[in-house]
């Protein structure tokens, strides 16, 4: 069995069909996923989804692509969310320098006030990370949390290393499908075993197999084959590994 460690199920991508993507992915052995909360908005799905897939576990947190429309009392917003337990981690959070001209002063705030709150509560944190692995590391260094999740890390080895260092598993998927993600491949392949977690970010990362696709969990199962590939492990070995990853993180 599977678990989908980065899951956007509210996105509007799976409103028409939602019930059919969790059966499909449950028949793939996909048995249940972290949903991931992207800004104030939308938490208040979040518990839905979870009643739709049973044995789903729920995390809130403030994007950074979402912190332009965010308001500084959304952190207050977010503390509540927290204090009433059903979350087991803050997430999705984090720096992304992709965008064109990213507010770095604005999305540092949120980021930084969302590590005070893991700190706070004691939950781990499911990061977003792109093109800001050293920013990110600045931020962990400075406001040390409990560790968490490293989403669709595609960073060099030595960052790797200092992630997991902190506490971090990173997590691999759809683009380490591709034959020229080679830095994704080494890292799947060569890093610690208990570092690792799968992950579809669903409906985004689509896998090789279906680049113009929406992306649904189901395809877990199928990375954990690519990755047992990689490393040339029984999909077994790989599958007690993952579980015991995810475990150490959510504590359950």
């Amino acid at each position: 069995m599977w678990f989908d460690t980065h899951l956007h199920l509210d996105a509007p991508e799976f409103e028409t069909d939602r019930a059919a993507v969790i059966a499909a992915a449950r028949a793939a052995g996909v048995e249940a996923a972290l949903l991931l909360g992207v800004e104030r908005a939308n938490w208040a799905c979040l518990p839905a989804m979870r009643e739709a897939w049973p044995g789903c576990w729920i995390a809130y947190g403030i994007h950074p692509l979402y912190v332009a429309r965010a308001q500084e009392s959304d952190i207050e917003a977010l503390r509540a969310q927290l204090a009433a337990g059903e979350a087991v981690a803050i997430g999705e959070i984090g720096l992304d320098g992709y965008i064109a001209d990213p507010d770095w002063e604005r999305q540092e705030w949120f980021f930084a006030a969302q590590l005070k709150l893991a700190r706070e509560f004691d939950l781990p944190v499911v990061l977003h990370i792109r093109r800001a692995q050293d920013r990110v590391l600045k931020y962990l260094r400075r406001h040390r949390v409990r560790g968490g999740f490293a989403h669709a890390f595609n960073g060099s080895r030595q960052q790797a290393d200092a992630f997991i260092g902190l506490g971090f598993k990173l997590g691999f998927g759809g683009a380490m499908t591709y034959s020229g993600s080679t830095r994704i491949r080494a890292l799947a392949t060569t890093l610690p075993l208990d570092a690792l977690v799968l992950e579809s970010d669903g409906p985004d990362i689509p896998p090789a197999w279906a680049p113009d696709r929406r992306n649904d969990p189901a395809n877990v199962a199928r990375f954990a084959e690519v990755l047992a590939g990689l490393r040339g492990i029984p999909p077994i070995e790989l599958a007690v590994a993952c579980e015991a990853n995810v475990k150490h993180i959510l504590g359950a």
